[in-house]
Protein backbone atom coordinates (compact mmCIF):
# COMPACT_ATOMS: atom_id res chain seq x y z
CA UNK A 1 0.00 0.00 0.00
CA UNK A 2 2.85 2.39 0.89
CA UNK A 3 4.61 1.45 -2.36
CA UNK A 4 1.44 2.21 -4.36
CA UNK A 5 1.10 5.59 -2.66
CA UNK A 6 4.76 6.44 -3.36
CA UNK A 7 4.28 5.47 -7.03
CA UNK A 8 1.21 7.72 -7.28
CA UNK A 9 3.12 10.65 -5.81
CA UNK A 10 6.03 9.99 -8.18
CA UNK A 11 3.71 9.78 -11.22
CA UNK A 12 2.00 13.03 -10.21
CA UNK A 13 5.33 14.82 -9.87
CA UNK A 14 6.50 13.39 -13.18
CA UNK A 15 3.34 14.69 -14.87
CA UNK A 16 3.79 18.14 -13.36
CA UNK A 17 7.41 18.19 -14.46
CA UNK A 18 6.52 17.23 -18.04
CA UNK A 19 3.95 20.01 -18.29
CA UNK A 20 6.29 22.54 -16.68
CA UNK A 21 9.03 21.55 -19.13
CA UNK A 22 6.94 22.63 -22.11
CA UNK A 23 5.51 25.72 -20.42
CA UNK A 24 8.99 26.88 -19.41
CA UNK A 25 10.34 26.43 -22.96
CA UNK A 26 7.61 28.68 -24.40
CA UNK A 27 8.07 31.25 -21.65
CA UNK A 28 11.83 31.42 -22.15
CA UNK A 29 12.12 31.25 -25.93
CA UNK A 30 8.77 32.53 -27.22
CA UNK A 31 7.27 35.98 -27.66
CA UNK A 32 4.65 36.64 -25.01
CA UNK A 33 1.93 37.57 -27.49
CA UNK A 34 -0.70 35.22 -26.05
CA UNK A 35 -2.02 34.34 -22.61
CA UNK A 36 -2.95 30.65 -23.02
CA UNK A 37 -4.82 28.53 -20.52
CA UNK A 38 -2.14 26.52 -18.68
CA UNK A 39 -2.58 23.18 -20.40
CA UNK A 40 -0.11 21.51 -22.79
CA UNK A 41 -1.88 19.55 -25.52
CA UNK A 42 -0.33 16.67 -27.43
CA UNK A 43 -3.14 14.89 -29.29
CA UNK A 44 -6.58 15.51 -30.78
CA UNK A 45 -9.33 13.37 -32.29
CA UNK A 46 -12.89 14.41 -33.05
CA UNK A 47 -14.22 16.49 -30.15
CA UNK A 48 -11.41 15.46 -27.78
CA UNK A 49 -7.96 16.73 -26.88
CA UNK A 50 -5.31 15.04 -24.72
CA UNK A 51 -2.55 16.75 -22.78
CA UNK A 52 1.06 15.58 -22.44
CA UNK A 53 0.07 13.51 -19.42
CA UNK A 54 -2.70 11.67 -21.25
CA UNK A 55 -5.64 13.48 -19.65
CA UNK A 56 -8.60 13.83 -22.02
CA UNK A 57 -10.66 16.99 -22.49
CA UNK A 58 -13.69 18.09 -24.47
CA UNK A 59 -12.62 20.88 -26.83
CA UNK A 60 -15.06 23.78 -26.50
CA UNK A 61 -13.05 26.34 -28.46
CA UNK A 62 -12.28 24.42 -31.68
CA UNK A 63 -9.21 26.59 -32.29
CA UNK A 64 -11.48 29.64 -32.66
CA UNK A 65 -13.84 27.66 -34.93
CA UNK A 66 -11.09 26.35 -37.22
CA UNK A 67 -11.77 22.73 -36.26
CA UNK A 68 -15.46 22.50 -37.22
CA UNK A 69 -14.82 19.06 -38.78
CA UNK A 70 -13.22 17.78 -35.56
CA UNK A 71 -9.57 17.15 -34.80
CA UNK A 72 -7.69 14.94 -37.25
CA UNK A 73 -10.69 14.03 -39.37
CA UNK A 74 -9.74 10.69 -40.98
CA UNK A 75 -10.67 11.82 -44.50
CA UNK A 76 -8.45 14.88 -44.16
CA UNK A 77 -5.59 12.90 -42.63
CA UNK A 78 -5.69 10.40 -45.50
CA UNK A 79 -5.77 13.14 -48.14
CA UNK A 80 -2.95 15.11 -46.46
CA UNK A 81 -0.68 12.07 -46.38
CA UNK A 82 -1.28 11.41 -50.06
CA UNK A 83 -0.92 15.00 -51.26
CA UNK A 84 2.11 15.70 -49.05
CA UNK A 85 3.95 12.86 -50.71
CA UNK A 86 2.91 13.98 -54.21
CA UNK A 87 3.11 17.77 -54.56
CA UNK A 88 2.83 20.60 -52.03
CA UNK A 89 3.92 23.88 -53.61
CA UNK A 90 4.37 25.19 -57.15
CA UNK A 91 3.74 28.91 -56.55
CA UNK A 92 1.31 30.69 -58.86
CA UNK A 93 4.05 31.02 -61.48
CA UNK A 94 2.62 27.72 -62.79
CA UNK A 95 -0.74 25.99 -62.80
CA UNK A 96 -1.40 22.91 -60.67
CA UNK A 97 -3.94 20.12 -61.00
CA UNK A 98 -5.80 20.83 -57.72
CA UNK A 99 -6.54 24.55 -57.67
CA UNK A 100 -9.10 24.71 -60.48
CA UNK A 101 -11.14 21.83 -59.08
CA UNK A 102 -11.23 23.51 -55.66
CA UNK A 103 -12.21 26.87 -57.18
CA UNK A 104 -15.03 25.27 -59.16
CA UNK A 105 -16.39 23.40 -56.14
CA UNK A 106 -16.24 26.41 -53.79
CA UNK A 107 -17.70 28.97 -56.20
CA UNK A 108 -20.62 26.70 -57.08
CA UNK A 109 -21.21 25.82 -53.42
CA UNK A 110 -21.39 29.47 -52.32
CA UNK A 111 -22.84 30.91 -55.53
CA UNK A 112 -20.10 33.24 -56.75
CA UNK A 113 -18.26 33.59 -60.03
CA UNK A 114 -14.65 33.58 -58.84
CA UNK A 115 -12.34 32.84 -55.90
CA UNK A 116 -9.03 34.42 -54.91
CA UNK A 117 -7.00 32.03 -52.71
CA UNK A 118 -4.89 33.22 -49.77
CA UNK A 119 -3.55 31.68 -46.56
CA UNK A 120 -4.74 33.36 -43.35
CA UNK A 121 -7.96 35.05 -42.35
CA UNK A 122 -6.23 38.40 -41.95
CA UNK A 123 -4.89 38.07 -45.52
CA UNK A 124 -8.44 37.46 -46.68
CA UNK A 125 -9.58 40.66 -45.00
CA UNK A 126 -6.69 42.62 -46.50
CA UNK A 127 -7.60 41.20 -49.91
CA UNK A 128 -11.22 42.31 -49.58
CA UNK A 129 -10.09 45.82 -48.63
CA UNK A 130 -7.87 46.07 -51.71
CA UNK A 131 -10.55 44.70 -54.03
CA UNK A 132 -13.25 47.04 -52.74
CA UNK A 133 -11.02 50.10 -52.90
CA UNK A 134 -9.97 49.40 -56.47
CA UNK A 135 -13.57 48.62 -57.43
CA UNK A 136 -14.50 51.98 -55.97
CA UNK A 137 -11.98 53.82 -58.12
CA UNK A 138 -12.56 51.90 -61.37
CA UNK A 139 -16.28 51.11 -61.19
CA UNK A 140 -17.91 53.59 -58.79
CA UNK A 141 -15.59 56.38 -59.95
CA UNK A 142 -14.61 57.54 -56.46
CA UNK A 143 -11.91 60.24 -56.49
CA UNK A 144 -8.35 58.79 -56.32
CA UNK A 145 -7.07 58.01 -52.81
CA UNK A 146 -10.34 59.02 -51.17
CA UNK A 147 -12.09 55.64 -50.78
CA UNK A 148 -13.62 54.95 -47.36
CA UNK A 149 -14.72 51.71 -45.76
CA UNK A 150 -17.29 51.44 -42.96
CA UNK A 151 -16.52 49.07 -40.08
CA UNK A 152 -18.22 48.26 -36.77
CA UNK A 153 -17.15 49.13 -33.25
CA UNK A 154 -15.75 46.11 -31.35
CA UNK A 155 -14.82 44.41 -34.60
CA UNK A 156 -12.14 41.76 -34.92
CA UNK A 157 -10.73 41.11 -38.39
CA UNK A 158 -7.12 40.22 -37.61
CA UNK A 159 -3.93 41.91 -36.47
CA UNK A 160 -2.15 43.20 -39.57
CA UNK A 161 -1.17 46.88 -39.62
CA UNK A 162 -4.14 47.96 -41.74
CA UNK A 163 -6.66 45.86 -39.81
CA UNK A 164 -5.61 47.10 -36.37
CA UNK A 165 -5.93 50.65 -37.72
CA UNK A 166 -9.70 50.27 -37.59
CA UNK A 167 -9.84 48.17 -34.42
CA UNK A 168 -11.44 49.64 -31.30
CA UNK A 169 -9.49 47.28 -29.03
CA UNK A 170 -6.71 49.33 -27.44
CA UNK A 171 -4.50 46.30 -26.82
CA UNK A 172 -4.43 45.53 -30.53
CA UNK A 173 -4.06 49.12 -31.66
CA UNK A 174 -2.10 51.27 -29.22
CA UNK A 175 1.58 51.99 -29.92
CA UNK A 176 1.45 50.44 -33.40
CA UNK A 177 0.78 53.68 -35.29
CA UNK A 178 0.74 55.59 -37.48
CA UNK A 179 -2.53 54.00 -38.42
CA UNK A 180 -3.95 53.53 -41.90
CA UNK A 181 -6.68 56.10 -42.72
CA UNK A 182 -9.87 55.57 -44.68
CA UNK A 183 -12.18 53.84 -42.19
CA UNK A 184 -15.42 54.99 -40.56
CA UNK A 185 -16.77 53.41 -37.36
CA UNK A 186 -20.42 52.78 -36.57
CA UNK A 187 -22.11 50.62 -33.90
CA UNK A 188 -22.77 46.99 -34.78
CA UNK A 189 -26.46 46.11 -35.30
CA UNK A 190 -27.47 49.72 -36.05
CA UNK A 191 -29.07 50.21 -39.47
CA UNK A 192 -29.88 53.85 -38.82
CA UNK A 193 -26.23 54.65 -38.14
CA UNK A 194 -25.23 52.82 -41.32
CA UNK A 195 -27.66 54.75 -43.49
CA UNK A 196 -26.69 58.08 -41.96
CA UNK A 197 -23.06 57.52 -42.94
CA UNK A 198 -23.90 56.16 -46.39
CA UNK A 199 -26.16 59.11 -47.13
CA UNK A 200 -23.55 61.65 -46.06
CA UNK A 201 -20.47 60.40 -47.96
CA UNK A 202 -20.20 59.46 -51.64
CA UNK A 203 -16.65 58.15 -51.19
CA UNK A 204 -17.70 55.02 -49.29
CA UNK A 205 -16.88 51.86 -51.26
CA UNK A 206 -17.73 49.05 -48.83
CA UNK A 207 -19.09 47.97 -45.47
CA UNK A 208 -17.04 45.27 -43.72
CA UNK A 209 -19.07 43.35 -41.15
CA UNK A 210 -19.02 40.18 -39.07
CA UNK A 211 -22.49 38.56 -39.17
CA UNK A 212 -21.91 37.72 -35.50
CA UNK A 213 -19.13 39.44 -33.59
CA UNK A 214 -17.18 36.49 -32.18
CA UNK A 215 -14.21 38.02 -30.35
CA UNK A 216 -16.40 40.80 -28.98
CA UNK A 217 -18.37 38.20 -27.03
CA UNK A 218 -20.60 36.42 -29.58
CA UNK A 219 -22.81 39.47 -30.23
CA UNK A 220 -25.77 38.32 -32.33
CA UNK A 221 -27.54 41.14 -34.24
CA UNK A 222 -31.28 41.54 -34.71
CA UNK A 223 -32.94 39.10 -37.08
CA UNK A 224 -33.47 41.68 -39.84
CA UNK A 225 -30.04 43.32 -39.51
CA UNK A 226 -28.13 41.59 -42.32
CA UNK A 227 -31.05 41.92 -44.72
CA UNK A 228 -31.18 45.62 -43.88
CA UNK A 229 -27.44 45.93 -44.49
CA UNK A 230 -27.84 44.26 -47.86
CA UNK A 231 -30.63 46.63 -48.89
CA UNK A 232 -28.71 49.73 -47.83
CA UNK A 233 -25.52 48.65 -49.59
CA UNK A 234 -27.49 48.08 -52.78
CA UNK A 235 -29.30 51.42 -52.44
CA UNK A 236 -26.07 53.41 -52.07
CA UNK A 237 -23.93 51.34 -54.48
CA UNK A 238 -21.58 50.10 -51.74
CA UNK A 239 -20.08 46.61 -51.52
CA UNK A 240 -21.22 44.46 -48.60
CA UNK A 241 -18.23 42.47 -47.31
CA UNK A 242 -19.03 39.59 -44.94
CA UNK A 243 -16.22 38.35 -42.72
CA UNK A 244 -17.36 34.74 -42.24
CA UNK A 245 -13.93 33.56 -41.07
CA UNK A 246 -15.27 32.47 -37.68
CA UNK A 247 -19.02 32.33 -38.28
CA UNK A 248 -19.05 30.47 -41.59
CA UNK A 249 -18.81 26.85 -42.73
CA UNK A 250 -21.59 25.42 -40.59
CA UNK A 251 -20.71 26.99 -37.25
CA UNK A 252 -23.95 28.94 -36.76
CA UNK A 253 -26.35 26.29 -38.03
CA UNK A 254 -26.21 27.14 -41.74
CA UNK A 255 -23.42 27.01 -44.28
CA UNK A 256 -22.95 30.76 -43.79
CA UNK A 257 -24.17 32.94 -40.93
CA UNK A 258 -25.47 35.38 -43.57
CA UNK A 259 -28.04 32.75 -44.51
CA UNK A 260 -30.12 33.92 -47.46
CA UNK A 261 -28.44 37.33 -47.50
CA UNK A 262 -25.81 37.45 -50.24
CA UNK A 263 -22.81 39.71 -49.60
CA UNK A 264 -20.89 41.14 -52.55
CA UNK A 265 -17.60 39.85 -51.14
CA UNK A 266 -17.32 36.77 -48.93
CA UNK A 267 -14.25 36.03 -46.77
CA UNK A 268 -13.59 32.46 -45.58
CA UNK A 269 -10.75 30.88 -43.58
CA UNK A 270 -10.26 28.82 -40.37
CA UNK A 271 -12.49 25.74 -40.96
CA UNK A 272 -11.77 26.00 -44.67
CA UNK A 273 -8.91 23.61 -43.88
CA UNK A 274 -10.48 21.71 -40.99
CA UNK A 275 -7.78 23.12 -38.73
CA UNK A 276 -4.93 21.41 -40.57
CA UNK A 277 -3.25 24.14 -42.64
CA UNK A 278 -3.64 27.91 -43.22
CA UNK A 279 -6.16 28.43 -46.03
CA UNK A 280 -8.34 31.45 -46.78
CA UNK A 281 -10.42 32.60 -49.70
CA UNK A 282 -12.21 35.68 -51.00
CA UNK A 283 -15.20 35.10 -53.27
CA UNK A 284 -17.13 37.57 -55.41
CA UNK A 285 -18.60 37.94 -58.88
CA UNK A 286 -16.57 38.75 -61.99
CA UNK A 287 -17.49 42.47 -62.30
CA UNK A 288 -15.86 42.96 -58.89
CA UNK A 289 -13.01 40.44 -59.06
CA UNK A 290 -11.87 41.61 -62.49
CA UNK A 291 -10.34 44.76 -61.00
CA UNK A 292 -7.46 42.56 -59.79
CA UNK A 293 -5.06 41.82 -62.64
CA UNK A 294 -1.79 39.79 -62.77
CA UNK A 295 0.88 41.05 -60.42
CA UNK A 296 -1.49 43.24 -58.39
CA UNK A 297 -2.21 40.82 -55.55
CA UNK A 298 -1.29 37.29 -54.52
CA UNK A 299 0.85 35.06 -52.35
CA UNK A 300 3.54 32.43 -52.90
CA UNK A 301 1.55 29.89 -50.91
CA UNK A 302 -1.94 31.04 -51.88
CA UNK A 303 -3.65 28.41 -54.02
CA UNK A 304 -0.92 25.79 -53.63
CA UNK A 305 -2.00 22.22 -54.47
CA UNK A 306 -1.68 21.08 -50.85
CA UNK A 307 -4.00 23.83 -49.61
CA UNK A 308 -6.43 23.48 -52.52
CA UNK A 309 -6.81 19.73 -51.93
CA UNK A 310 -7.38 20.24 -48.20
CA UNK A 311 -9.91 23.06 -48.70
CA UNK A 312 -12.01 21.10 -51.19
CA UNK A 313 -12.11 18.05 -48.92
CA UNK A 314 -12.90 20.20 -45.87
CA UNK A 315 -15.90 21.70 -47.65
CA UNK A 316 -17.06 18.27 -48.84
CA UNK A 317 -16.98 16.97 -45.26
CA UNK A 318 -19.12 19.87 -44.02
CA UNK A 319 -21.73 19.21 -46.70
CA UNK A 320 -21.69 15.40 -46.71
CA UNK A 321 -21.79 15.03 -42.92
CA UNK A 322 -24.53 17.68 -42.57
CA UNK A 323 -22.53 19.61 -40.00
CA UNK A 324 -24.59 22.83 -40.27
CA UNK A 325 -27.76 20.87 -39.46
CA UNK A 326 -26.07 19.22 -36.49
CA UNK A 327 -24.83 22.59 -35.24
CA UNK A 328 -28.31 24.08 -35.44
CA UNK A 329 -29.90 21.18 -33.51
CA UNK A 330 -27.24 20.96 -30.82
CA UNK A 331 -27.12 24.73 -30.42
CA UNK A 332 -30.80 24.78 -29.51
CA UNK A 333 -30.22 22.04 -26.92
CA UNK A 334 -27.23 23.88 -25.46
CA UNK A 335 -28.97 27.24 -25.06
CA UNK A 336 -32.15 25.61 -23.67
CA UNK A 337 -30.24 23.77 -20.96
CA UNK A 338 -28.08 26.74 -20.03
CA UNK A 339 -31.17 28.96 -19.87
CA UNK A 340 -32.77 26.44 -17.52
CA UNK A 341 -29.74 26.74 -15.26
CA UNK A 342 -29.75 30.56 -15.48
CA UNK A 343 -33.23 30.68 -13.93
CA UNK A 344 -31.72 29.93 -10.52
CA UNK A 345 -28.22 31.28 -11.10
CA UNK A 346 -26.74 34.45 -9.64
CA UNK A 347 -23.45 34.21 -11.50
CA UNK A 348 -24.61 33.85 -15.14
CA UNK A 349 -26.51 36.77 -16.65
CA UNK A 350 -27.42 35.22 -19.99
CA UNK A 351 -26.45 32.86 -22.78
CA UNK A 352 -26.41 34.04 -26.38
CA UNK A 353 -25.39 32.63 -29.72
CA UNK A 354 -26.45 30.76 -32.80
CA UNK A 355 -25.77 27.15 -33.75
CA UNK A 356 -22.65 26.02 -31.91
CA UNK A 357 -21.19 29.51 -31.49
CA UNK A 358 -22.35 30.50 -28.02
CA UNK A 359 -21.25 32.47 -24.99
CA UNK A 360 -22.28 33.00 -21.40
CA UNK A 361 -21.99 36.37 -19.69
CA UNK A 362 -20.64 36.20 -16.15
CA UNK A 363 -22.26 38.49 -13.58
CA UNK A 364 -19.04 40.26 -12.73
CA UNK A 365 -16.93 43.16 -13.96
CA UNK A 366 -15.16 42.68 -17.33
CA UNK A 367 -11.78 43.12 -15.62
CA UNK A 368 -12.51 40.51 -12.94
CA UNK A 369 -10.86 37.07 -12.87
CA UNK A 370 -14.12 35.15 -12.43
CA UNK A 371 -14.46 33.97 -16.05
CA UNK A 372 -10.78 32.98 -16.14
CA UNK A 373 -11.09 31.05 -12.88
CA UNK A 374 -14.19 29.25 -14.17
CA UNK A 375 -12.23 28.21 -17.26
CA UNK A 376 -9.41 26.89 -15.05
CA UNK A 377 -11.92 24.79 -13.13
CA UNK A 378 -13.54 23.61 -16.36
CA UNK A 379 -10.08 22.46 -17.43
CA UNK A 380 -9.71 20.53 -14.18
CA UNK A 381 -13.10 18.93 -14.89
CA UNK A 382 -12.19 17.89 -18.43
CA UNK A 383 -13.45 20.71 -20.67
CA UNK A 384 -11.43 23.44 -22.40
CA UNK A 385 -12.90 26.90 -23.01
CA UNK A 386 -11.54 30.43 -22.86
CA UNK A 387 -12.85 33.86 -21.85
CA UNK A 388 -13.28 36.57 -24.43
CA UNK A 389 -13.70 40.23 -23.48
CA UNK A 390 -13.19 39.64 -19.77
CA UNK A 391 -16.45 38.40 -18.31
CA UNK A 392 -17.66 36.39 -21.32
CA UNK A 393 -16.87 32.71 -21.89
CA UNK A 394 -17.19 31.42 -25.46
CA UNK A 395 -18.37 27.84 -26.07
CA UNK A 396 -17.71 26.51 -29.58
CA UNK A 397 -17.15 22.74 -29.83
CA UNK A 398 -16.42 20.87 -33.08
CA UNK A 399 -19.55 20.41 -35.17
CA UNK A 400 -19.10 16.62 -35.21
CA UNK A 401 -20.21 16.48 -31.57
CA UNK A 402 -23.05 14.07 -30.72
CA UNK A 403 -26.04 14.86 -28.53
CA UNK A 404 -24.82 12.52 -25.78
CA UNK A 405 -21.42 14.22 -25.78
CA UNK A 406 -23.07 17.64 -25.64
CA UNK A 407 -25.26 16.66 -22.70
CA UNK A 408 -22.18 15.36 -20.89
CA UNK A 409 -20.48 18.71 -21.51
CA UNK A 410 -23.51 20.64 -20.26
CA UNK A 411 -23.28 18.67 -16.99
CA UNK A 412 -19.60 19.58 -16.68
CA UNK A 413 -20.31 23.26 -17.38
CA UNK A 414 -23.26 23.62 -15.01
CA UNK A 415 -21.68 21.63 -12.17
CA UNK A 416 -18.50 23.69 -12.50
CA UNK A 417 -20.38 26.99 -12.43
CA UNK A 418 -22.27 25.86 -9.32
CA UNK A 419 -18.95 25.92 -7.49
CA UNK A 420 -18.80 29.68 -8.10
CA UNK A 421 -22.35 30.54 -7.12
CA UNK A 422 -22.62 32.79 -4.04
CA UNK A 423 -23.33 30.78 -0.93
Amino acid sequence: MIKTLINKIFDKEKSKNLESYHLDLEKKYGAHDYSPLPVVLAKGLGVYLWDVNGKRYYDFLSSYSAVNQGHCHPKLVELIKEQASTLTLTSRAFHNNKLGEYMEYATKLFGYDQLLPMNTGAEGVETSIKISRKWGYLKKKVEPNSAKIIVCDNNFHGRTTTVISFSTDHGSKDFFGPHTPGFIHIPHNDLEALENVLEADDNIVSFLVEPIQGEAGVNVPDENYLEGVRNLCTKYNVLMIADEIQTGLGRTGSLLACGDVRPDILILAKALSGGTYPVSAVLCDSPIMEVIQPGQHGSTYGGNPFAASIAKKSLEIIVEEKLPENAERLGEIFRYNINQYIKTSKIIKLVRGKGLLNAIVINDAPDSKTAWNICLKLRDNGLLAKPTRGNVIRFAPPLVMTEDQLLDCIKIITSTIKEFEPK
